[in-house]
């Protein structure tokens, strides 16, 4: 079995779960072009305002499915499109998504583990995961732009220990690093994580959607940033602002 990408719904909160039975998660090729399809539907959804990505069965994603990697690895067109269209284009349905994502990290979360959690806004890991990409070992380089944005989301000294020392790193570390929001006890990984969805959706969804693409333009330097600045206040007049600041004067909860 070439693995699931599964979703459940539970109000405003959608939980993506990546599901390799055996192969701890792996991503295979069906299951990045499965990941992109899911996010490209959650994300034009009004009526979500979190979603939580989690692993099955006690590990997020151990990396790619490295039995699939002869068919294809050998071959520079085929090893192209594979991280140009299959990779890349499920990791960047999540950057793209507006919508808050929230990583469960439990046990294993390698490689392609690694990009995934950093595509995520906050991420929440256990106290005995395990963090690297030791594709060293198996003689390939990280692609571009998958470096970038594991080196962005870990920093460049954690990205070399990773890349160039096939290094694996634990919880605490990540945390002291700044990657993870929070390290909590194993057995408490998703229930904090969807504990913090809950609260998330509480708050208003259209701040969070500008937020997200405030934090993206300025991940992507002044151009994207002019062009965002120039449509940055059309929310003046909507009901979710005038409900925010109505509450709050009125000494009440606001309803988003």
């Amino acid at each position: 079995m070439a693995g699931q990408i599964l979703c459940t719904e539970q109000g405003a909160v959608a939980q993506v779960t990546l599901s390799h039975t055996g192969k701890f998660n792996a991503m295979s090729r069906s299951m990045w072009r499965d990941l992109k399809t899911l996010f490209d539907g959650l994300a034009g959804r009004s009526d979500l305002r979190c979603i939580v990505i989690r692993g099955e069965d006690g590990h997020f994603c151990a990396g790619g499915d490295i039995a699939e990697y002869p068919s294809f690895r050998f071959d520079e067109a085929g090893l192209t499109h594979f991280h140009e269209v299959e990779v890349w284009g499920g990791l960047n349905a999540i950057l793209s998504c507006d919508i808050p994502v929230i990583a469960a990290i439990e046990g294993n979360c390698m490689g392609a583990g690694v990009e995934i959690a950093s595509c995520c806004d906050i991420r929440v890991a256990g106290a005995s995961a395990r963090f690297g990409a030791p594709i060293a070992r198996l003689g390939f380089p990280m692609a571009p732009r998958e470096a970038r944005l594991v080196a962005d989301a870990v920093g460049l000294t954690t990205a070399r220990d990773m890349l160039l020392e096939a290094a694996v790193l634990n919880a605490e570390l990540m945390l002291q690093r700044g990657f993870l929001s929070r390290v909590v006890d194993d057995g408490l990984v998703v229930s904090e994580a969807l504990t913090s969805a809950s609260r998330l959706a509480l708050l208003a969804p259209q701040a969070a959607r500008l937020n997200k693409q405030t934090l993206r333009a300025l991940a992507h330097g002044a151009a994207d940033m002019d062009a965002l600045v120039a449509r940055a206040y059309t929310y003046a007049d909507s009901a979710e602002h005038r409900e925010g600041i109505g509450a709050f004067l009125a000494k009440r909860k606001p309803e988003f």
